[in-house]
């Protein structure tokens, strides 16, 4: 098959050597941060965070945070052009979700008398995935899983090879970002950049995928 898309998601790999004298353009991490930011979520409830390490010190923070676990991913921290933690929001509560509304009635999106109908009812699908303690991190997640395979596409259509990451320390994650994470949790991050000729031993190997009839029923 011969498409665009298709051609996209077959030159996208997990890098795993980054060249870490190139960095991304300052225009082409503008229009990544913007197609991020128009990653699609349940209810539209965006109950994510996505903090951009670009500077050295931020970097330095990001391999630190390896200093007990996942250390096989410790490189991309320094020599990756810049690491995306992707966080959520562990208890999305209503009053938050009013942010939302607020800012679909001001787009034009939705219209102001049906601000009411849009809160309650929507919301009510958050309360399903919602405890008694009101935690939904299970829920606001798997938003956030969303975001990343938005990412790993415009990364692909732009040329940049990426890395996701669920091998990172949640935990020390949350000590040494703790004023930019704000309560919300980082359970996996994104490293990007450009791939290190020679030394990525993942660059150009065949897509090993099962079979379309494998995971595919059309009924």
């Amino acid at each position: 098959m011969t498409h665009p898309i298709i051609a996209d998601l077959m030159s996208r790999y997990t890098a795993k050597k980054y060249d870490a004298s190139q960095r991304i353009s300052a225009d082409d991490m503008e229009v990544i941060k913007q197609a991020i930011r128009l990653s699609a979520s349940s209810i539209n409830a965006q109950p994510w965070k996505f903090i951009v390490l670009e500077s050295e010190a931020a970097k330095q923070r990001f391999h630190d945070s390896f200093a007990n676990n996942f250390q096989f991913n410790q490189p991309h921290a320094k020599e990756a052009s810049h690491t995306i933690l992707f966080a959520y929001n562990p208890h999305f509560t209503k009053d938050q979700y009013k942010k939302v509304v607020d800012a679909e009635v001001t787009s034009g999106h939705l219209p102001a008398d049906k601000y009411n109908y849009m809160l309650d009812n929507a919301y009510a699908f958050a309360e399903l995935n919602t405890d008694e303690s009101g935690f939904n991190g299970h829920w606001t997640k798997a938003q956030t899983y969303i975001a990343l395979g938005n990412t790993l596409h415009t990364l692909a259509r732009m040329g940049i090879a990426s890395t996701p990451m669920e091998g990172v320390d949640s935990a020390l994650i949350g000590e040494l970002f703790k004023e930019e994470l704000d309560g919300y949790v980082c359970d996996f991050a994104l490293a990007l950049g450009y791939h290190k000729d020679n030394e990525d031993y993942n660059y150009g190997l065949p897509k090993a995928r099962l079979p379309i009839e494998d995971v595919i029923t059309v009924i």
